[in-house]
């Protein structure tokens, strides 16, 4: 939480009931969820939240880096409490997400084309497959 009010002050943002309760509720999460899935979560704190404030909270604090989104690619976008560097495996049968490190992926070399033509701000590494459930399963 004191990263969350720094960064809240730093940014000049009012540290409202709402934001708390989405922060902490992503805080204790660990299945990377959508908007939607916090929104439930958050309304048991706060019955009158709305999805769209939810939506905007979390939006805000990407943008401010105290959260990181883990893109849906077709789904919903999905929260990442941990913004320390990491990747993810996401299960393309149940959607679950996973958290791995593999220091080698940190360190992944921007072709220089890119480099001339973008200016890259940050690297993640996406890997996708089944995971051990969906796969027994197969």
């Amino acid at each position: 939480m004191a990263l969350f009010r720094e960064k809240c002050k730093k940014h000049n943002l009012r540290i409202t009931p709402q934001r708390i309760a989405v922060y902490q509720e992503l805080l204790k999460s660990k299945d990377h969820p959508s908007a939607e899935v916090l929104f439930k979560r958050v309304r048991n704190i706060i019955p009158d939240v709305s999805l769209d404030t939810v939506n905007r909270t979390l939006l805000t604090f990407s943008n401010i880096g105290i959260i990181n989104i883990v893109e849906g690619y077709g789904e919903a976008r999905r929260f990442d409490p941990d913004i320390e560097t990491h990747h993810h495996f996401r299960c393309v049968s149940c959607s679950t997400i996973i958290d791995f490190d593999y220091k080698p992926y940190n360190d992944i070399i921007v072709p220089g084309d890119l480099k001339k033509r973008f200016t890259v701000l940050d690297k993640k590494v996406l890997l996708e497959g089944y995971c051990d459930k969906c796969r027994m399963n197969k």
